[in-house]
């Protein structure tokens, strides 16, 4: 019987060790000095959540991985905390705080998302960068990971006081040395986009007059250098690791699905933001029924198995209206779930439960509420270890974060070999192969037309022959990544009969590990 299909408690019984130490004992190291929980109701925090994971998965490799080795990697490698005053519109004067990690530079550059947020502090940012150096290293993509971010909620600001924070931050930067093609790539994140990264681009330009300044930052807006398909690039990655999951007839049958595929299973998507919208709308226009959707303040829930909501519908109404309450659309009725129950989302019924916001909101709290099939993590560090271990025991499948949250980084890298050639994907080799494909229909139309007249017709002719697109090729790039990465995963979780998230962990570990023994570290 395929290990894939054990019992979801032994594999609990197997990565649950480090919880299994004597009283007062440490099992994390490196950077991240921490006992683990010893109650029910303590969780830890997100920093140690992250070096919990890393332990497990180093538990699991310690024949291939010394605990020196495993420390080296660990450890995050420079962290900066910077202040800076802002003058806002009416005259007051603002202190902002402000933070950007490198968590490896095993490869270089560095990347990683900037994010504005009010609970943004030194302990997230070493976390998230820490993630990045992993997710990376899963999907194979040379870069070293690092995470920053601003303390502010950006709502309460105006454009203009965005754009001072922005380029200030910048600035700060470029005096400490810590943004460039060559040293750390920021990207966006929680509450930045496209806006803000053109500005990190153009306050970098101006600074330096570096020839590569548009590879300083990914994500920005095509006329600044980006590349088409980044906006929904990680919503769509989280999309084909789901697909691939579910495609398994292994995977479906450990989670109880009487068939494989997307169609027809119903969705949560717990966080409605660029990330969560995108996954569910790919999830939707390929079979997938949205049963739920959850932003910050409010939330909408149906339970029935086949009409759904279609979160075009969803998203142009929380455009307009800041909140989904009073949604209806042209699918099922809407449950309407109060503001101070928004919450509740995560343990209404569903086949697979997609959270999609910040970290830690499926906790030990609430696991043994959830009433899903499988956990597919869109967003960055959503399940504690302790409420992993819950849904485990409970049977509950959990694609992990550093597979399905890999989409974005996977074509920032584009986009950054491209801002570095300074040419865009498929400009120099388009016409040729159109001609060809030309060429090559013309001989078989040669060849067939005369015994089967119209045998090819003509919408069909013209998808054959025409070149892809730059998103076409984006699209393409990131679905086998994605798919490479999943089949790794699975196959490593099936040879040491553990969870999907060691699975992605080990693969890391092995990847980070071999390219320091490679450049003959010192540490190795």
């Amino acid at each position: 019987m395929s290990l894939l299909l054990r019992s979801a408690r032994s594999r609990l019984a197997l990565v649950a060790r480090p919880f299994a130490l004597g009283a007062g004992a440490r099992v994390l190291s490196g950077g991240f000095p921490a006992p683990p929980p010893t109650s029910a109701d303590e969780e830890p925090s997100f920093r140690e959540m992250v070096a919990i994971n890393i332990d497990r998965a180093g538990q699991l490799l310690s024949r291939e991985i010394s605990p020196q080795m495993l420390a080296v990697i660990k450890r995050c490698d420079t962290v900066i905390r910077f202040s800076f005053p802002l003058r806002r519109r009416d005259g007051s004067v603002e202190v902002i705080k402000a933070y950007r990690a490198q968590h490896s530079t095993h490869r270089m550059p560095t990347k990683g998302g900037l994010r504005f947020n009010i609970a943004v502090d030194q302990q997230e940012v070493e976390a998230l960068s820490a993630l990045m150096t992993f997710k990376c290293a899963v999907v194979d993509v040379p870069f070293g990971g690092a995470k920053g971010g601003i303390c502010i909620d950006p709502s309460q600001y105006e454009v203009g006081e965005l754009e001072t924070i922005t380029r200030r931050f910048t600035l700060e930067l470029c005096k400490k040395n810590f943004i460039g093609p060559g040293i750390d790539v920021p990207a966006p994140d929680v509450g930045t986009g496209p806006r803000e990264m053109a500005w990190i681009k153009d306050a970098y330009a101006s600074m330096t007059g570096d020839l590569n300044a548009s590879a300083c930052v990914t994500g920005k807006p095509i006329s600044q250098g980006g590349i088409d398909g980044r906006t929904e690039a990680t919503g769509l990655g989280a999309f084909f690791g789901i697909r691939s999951f579910l495609d398994n007839d292994a995977f479906c049958a450990n989670a109880g699905f009487s068939e494989p595929g997307v169609k027809g299973k119903t969705f949560i998507v717990q966080g409605f933001g660029n990330v969560g919208y995108h996954a569910a709308k790919f999830l939707h226009a390929n079979g997938g029924v949205i049963v739920g959707i959850g932003e910050k303040a409010s939330a909408i829930y149906t339970a029935h198995p086949t009409r759904g909501f279609d979160p075009i519908e969803v998203r142009a109404y929380l455009d307009e209206h800041c909140t989904l309450k009073g949604f209806i659309g042209s699918g099922a009725t809407p449950e309407q779930l109060p503001a101070e129950d928004v919450d509740n989302i995560l343990t209404r019924r569903c086949d697979v439960l997609v959270p999609a916001a910040l970290e830690k909101v499926i906790h030990a709290g609430n696991a043994a509420q959830l009433s899903c099939r499988v956990v597919a993590e869109c967003a960055n560090g959503p399940t504690t270890p302790r409420a992993e271990d819950i849904l485990l025991g409970k049977g509950v499948a959990i694609i992990p974060d550093l597979l399905l949250n890999a989409g974005g980084v996977t074509v920032s890298y584009v986009e950054f070999l491209k801002n570095l050639q300074h040419v865009r994907l498929g400009r120099l080799t388009k016409s040729w192969e159109s001609r060809s494909k030309r060429l090559m229909m013309g001989v078989i139309d040669t060849l067939v037309e005369r015994s089967i007249p119209n045998f090819l017709p003509e919408q069909l002719r013209d998808e054959i022959i025409k070149a892809p697109s730059e998103r076409d090729i984006v699209y393409s790039g990131l679905l086998e990544t994605m798919d490479v990465a999943c089949a790794e995963t699975r196959a490593t979780a099936d040879a040491f009969n553990t969870t999907f998230r060691m699975g992605a962990h080990i693969n890391a570990l092995r990847k980070i590990q071999t390219c320091y023994a490679d450049t003959g570290y010192a540490g190795c």
